[in-house]
């Protein structure tokens, strides 16, 4: 079992939750006052509230909530979020609105979830040729070809 440090940021935040026992993301709560509005199309960038140090050779996925995407059509803007190892600011989720119709974050309100995945640190070699494979150099698509 890792340990994930976590720092309130405000007396307001709330430290992330996970909705069940074997949930693998843990929620994260909009660290706002009032309520925001994002208008269709538009993008805004929203506070969780807290700081995290995670375990070595791990990073921070921030992923869309299912709930948020499929009643209110928001998702984080860059789709996946990636928080690196050594990154101790905020926790900042910009949501982006896909939808035609305004949008509302509450204060409080559970905004995206945080997965913990591990990453391989490999140095960076430049090389003259690559191994070979049977699929070589097929790109989009060509795997499904006949």
């Amino acid at each position: 079992m890792y340990s994930l440090n976590i720092k309130k940021l405000n007396e307001n935040a709330i430290i992330p939750t996970k909705g069940s026992d074997f949930a693998a993301g843990l929620d994260l709560y909009a660290n706002i006052e009032e309520s925001i509005v994002i208008q269709p199309k538009e993008m805004v960038k929203i506070s969780s509230g807290v700081a995290i140090a995670l375990p070595e050779n791990t990073f921070g996925g921030i992923f869309a909530r299912s709930g948020l995407s499929t009643k209110k059509g928001l998702r984080p803007a860059n789709c996946v979020g990636v928080i690196d190892e050594d990154y101790r600011g905020p926790v900042i989720v910009p949501l982006y609105n896909d939808s035609e119709d305004p949008a509302i974050i509450e204060p409080n309100e559970r905004i995206a979830q945080l997965i913990v995945l591990p990453y391989l640190n490999c140095t960076i070699q430049e090389t003259d040729e690559l191994s070979e494979t049977n699929r070589a150099e097929g790109g989009f698509g060509s795997t499904g070809e006949k």
